[in-house]
């Protein structure tokens, strides 16, 4: 075992008869193992009394869960980088960062460890890693899976959600995870995709645009007012909702410099700030809704650049801009894709999908009509 390079936490969690290896975040409680979330801080804390209810559905699958994933601490970073269990390297591109905070299901899957791994996301903890370690990761609509034993308990934007080296995989993993998942869903006629017109560099934008051209996709440019404002919005709610399931935690001395920053500058959001930001989740849902009514699935980069290296991502806080175009569709709820792309000098791109609220089915069936008309 080896939490560093492999991003295996516990070996042999649970097992079933069936063929599909799963690993699971270790954020997620396992009965019978502790619930770390990457932390020191809760080293001590007693072991899960009972699975979450994912776990269960897993179980319930026959799947063999053979792993709990590293996540960077609390799951509130970007970089993957953990100081106190280590970084899991990313498998195809080791020299960048594997993203966070779901670091080490998205590594696992992209090193074959795992046939599918669950993370979650609350500002793009799942499609960031995706983007990184050039892997699929799919952020539900959100309440659509159960966060019932998933840490911190009450989140407003948090979402559970597979990784996967095919959507193929990626459905397979939701119809377990989501016993309401219909994995048999067909697109009935030729799909058209909004563009949304959005800060990236040029290499990103020039390899996504390359992929819809040989795909032959039907799309048309559109703005959205309020994306920016929403990018902030949602900060403002994970800024307070972490402030209170672990504020408490600053005073252990046990959690590393940079969440442990985080936090202490998270206590400074009020209730005025949430507020606030309610009002613009309910304007950006909106506007988001409507381009949803004129097209199938609206198309953006999941990150505004190429990941940076492990040794030049030390800052955290230097990097949230990472984050820019995944965290606004926690703010709505939208379910969103990864899809992994690569520049022509082979570096990891995302393509980001957005598709309506609980049209998880649809979404993924144009992630697989897109694929296929690209090849």
């Amino acid at each position: 075992m080896n939490s560093i390079n492999m991003n295996i936490i516990a070996k042999d969690v649970a097992k079933g008869s069936g063929s599909l290896k799963v690993m699971v975040k270790d954020s997620i409680d396992i009965a019978g193992f502790q619930t770390l979330s990457g932390s020191l801080a809760y080293q001590d804390s007693p072991v899960a009394e009972q699975n979450a209810q994912i776990v269960d559905h897993i179980l319930n699958a026959d799947c063999q869960i053979t792993a709990k994933t590293n996540l960077h601490e609390l799951a509130f970073g970007i970089t993957g980088i953990n100081k106190n269990f280590g970084t899991p390297i990313n498998p195809k591109y080791p020299e960048l960062i594997p993203g966070g905070s779901s670091s080490g299901s998205a590594a696992a899957v992209a090193a074959g460890l795992a046939d599918f791994s669950i993370g979650t996301d609350t500002g793009g903890s799942i499609r960031m890693p995706a983007a990184c370690c050039g892997v699929y990761g799919l952020k539900p609509t959100f309440a659509r899976v159960s966060r019932i034993g998933v840490v911190p308990a009450q989140s407003s934007l948090d979402c559970v959600g597979p990784f996967a080296n095919s959507v193929s995989m990626i459905k397979t993993a939701m119809q377990i995870i989501d016993p309401t998942f219909k994995k048999d869903f067909s697109l009935s006629k030729t799909p058209r995709f909004a563009i949304l017109d959005v800060a990236a560099d040029e290499e990103i934008w020039q390899s996504i645009h390359d992929f819809l051209n040989q795909a032959q996709a039907v799309s048309e440019k559109v703005e959205v007012q309020s994306f920016n404002d929403a990018y902030r919005a949602g900060m403002q709610i994970i800024n307070y909702e972490n402030w209170q399931a672990y504020g408490a935690l600053t005073k252990t001395g046990k959690v590393a410099a940079d969440v442990n920053n985080r936090l202490l500058k998270a206590a400074e959001t009020t209730l005025t700030d949430v507020e606030n930001a309610e009002q613009i989740r309910k304007k950006f849902s909106q506007e988001i809704d409507q381009i949803l009514q004129q097209f199938d699935a609206i198309i953006l980069p999941t990150l505004p650049q190429i990941p940076p290296k492990v040794v030049d991502a030390e800052n955290t806080t230097a990097f949230l801009n990472l984050t820019a175009l995944v965290r606004p569709f926690n703010l709505s709820g939208h379910p969103a894709m990864s899809i992994p792309l690569e520049t022509a000098n082979g570096l990891p791109v995302g393509l980001q999908i957005v598709a309506n609220q609980n049209a998880d089915e649809m979404l993924c069936a144009l992630a697989e009509d897109l694929l296929k008309a690209a090849q």
